[in-house]
């Protein structure tokens, strides 16, 4: 098992994301301190110069060190629960993921509008006309611009799920991946962006509450959660089925839809894995 976890794939595998977290730990954590004492800009050149090169090594360890290597954890079919697991785990990131962009909706509707429901309209000459049924297919816009949001609630749609959805969303694309892959040390490298959305999210956080780059709110803290569905399944924002009910009406559907329709698709495009020797 020793032997396993120091191979030179694992090292990469784990080394890069590794130092990704540090650094973003370590110069988040002393932001005040580095700015005072070297300025604003230095401080963003070293945070960008060290971000660059820990990405660049988390991905030249990936396709020269990681990508298919030994040891594998199974041959021949993905196993019925990892596809299972990944199918899970997809559908929730791209799901997340698919509420940035705007409202999806069919691009044609079915109108039916009832001379019933208003009986009459003013002319330019002052005559009153009655208006016709209007029945018949309408073209509208593919996307819904309009902001459903109830400004008196203090959480609304992704923010219910967790405070950083989109660093969870990057972190369960990564974790739906690691379950297909048959190399143990390439699924591990795919499974460390959610380590990054745990261990930065919780780091936000804890400076957000010191007031250090951000505010984060007693109430807002109380309702919601880093971690994914803790708030909304533990009863912080209230009556579980409630919740869901509220959380439903808040959502994007059909971005929603494609983007389960696109996970299920992937995985059952994952058929027999043969390892590279």
């Amino acid at each position: 098992m020793s032997a396993t976890v120091l191979s030179k794939p694992m090292r990469w595998a784990i080394g890069g994301w590794s130092f990704f977290i540090a650094e973003n730990f370590i110069l988040s954590e002393n932001r005040t301190y580095l700015i005072n004492n070297f300025g604003d800009n230095a401080y963003h050149y070293a945070y960008g110069t060290l971000s660059t090169a820990a990405m660049s090594s988390v991905f030249y360890g990936y396709f020269r060190k990681v990508k298919d290597a030994p040891p594998f954890i199974f041959k021949g079919p993905i196993p019925l629960g990892a596809k299972v697991a990944s199918f899970i785990c997809l559908s929730l990131g791209l799901g997340m993921a698919s509420q940035i962009p705007p409202k999806l909706q069919i691009p044609v509707q079915f109108v039916k509008n009832s001379a019933s429901d208003e009986n009459t309209i003013a002319t330019s000459a002052a005559a009153i006309e009655p208006i016709q049924d209007q029945v018949g297919w309408k073209v509208r816009c593919p996307f819904d611009f309009t902001d459903n949001k109830d400004t008196n609630s203090p959480v609304h749609g992704l923010e219910r799920i967790s405070r950083h959805p989109g660093l969870w969303s990057f972190g369960l694309l990564g974790l739906g991946g690691a379950f297909l892959v048959p190399s143990l040390p390439q699924g591990v490298w795919l499974a460390m962006p959610s380590m990054v959305a745990l261990i930065g999210g919780a780091h936000t956080d804890s400076r957000f509450r010191r007031g250090m780059g951000g505010e984060l709110s007693e109430e807002y803290d109380r309702v919601t959660s880093n971690v994914p569905f803790v708030a909304m399944l533990s009863g912080s924002q209230g009556n579980v089925i409630d919740v869901m009910k509220d959380f439903s009406s808040e959502i994007k559907p059909l971005n929603a839809a494609l983007a389960v329709g696109t996970a299920g698709l992937w995985v059952l495009s994952k058929g027999r894995v043969v390892p590279r020797r």
